[in-house]
């Protein structure tokens, strides 16, 4: 079987010098400096932050919450967790029962004076930074029962509180406002004022 030629020797010179002739034409201009383009979009699409932001963007996207609902107000945190509201995301989905791998505290409900050093306990054993939501009246002062001899007047008499929600108990709205409050605190912290 023999193959036939499609172009000959000289068509195949016209073709390839007609090719070489555009290539030419289109080539009149510089192509620009490849290191200009790149020192562009790198000035386009660099993100200069700081250490702050980036450990406060973490700190607060990630709140890891302890058990620490000695009454009432903890039915409305665990409707906070449901789906309805979905405290996941926020970064807060697990509710740790152990205070070394938590850094948010909510206290919600009454607190005795048996029960406090309990609750100081609790708040010495968890990681540093760590922050304090008191949900509900009985945690900011007592509530009804802060007239009884064995009531603590709110839980910033025994341990150091970030974030006030009051009511009776609270609603599930207002504690993840109480959250997005704590969030904004946090995102204002600096590690240069230690901690």
């Amino acid at each position: 079987m023999e193959i036939e030629e499609v172009y000959s020797s000289r068509q195949l010179d016209k073709v390839e010098g007609k090719a070489i002739n555009e290539l030419i034409a289109r080539s009149q201009q510089v192509i620009p400096d490849p290191d200009r383009w790149l020192d562009e979009e790198i000035e386009r699409n660099i993100l200069l932050t700081s250490v702050d932001a980036v450990l406060n963007w973490a700190r607060r996207t990630s709140l890891w919450p302890v058990v620490c609902f000695p009454a009432c107000c903890a039915f409305e945190f665990i409707t906070t967790e449901a789906s309805r509201f979905d405290l996941s995301r926020f970064g807060m989905e697990i509710v740790r029962a152990s205070p070394r791998q938590a850094d948010l505290m909510i206290t919600a409900g009454t607190l005795t004076w048996k029960m406090a050093p309990q609750v100081k306990r609790i708040y010495d054993q968890m990681a540093e930074p760590k922050w304090v939501i008191a949900m509900g009246a009985c945690a900011i002062s007592g509530g009804i029962f802060a007239s009884s001899y064995s009531v603590v007047p709110g839980y910033n008499r025994i341990i150091p509180v970030d974030v006030y929600l009051p009511g009776c108990p609270p609603r599930p709205e207002a504690l993840i406002h109480g959250i997005r409050m704590l969030h904004k605190k946090i995102a204002r912290e600096s590690i240069a004022e230690g901690e």
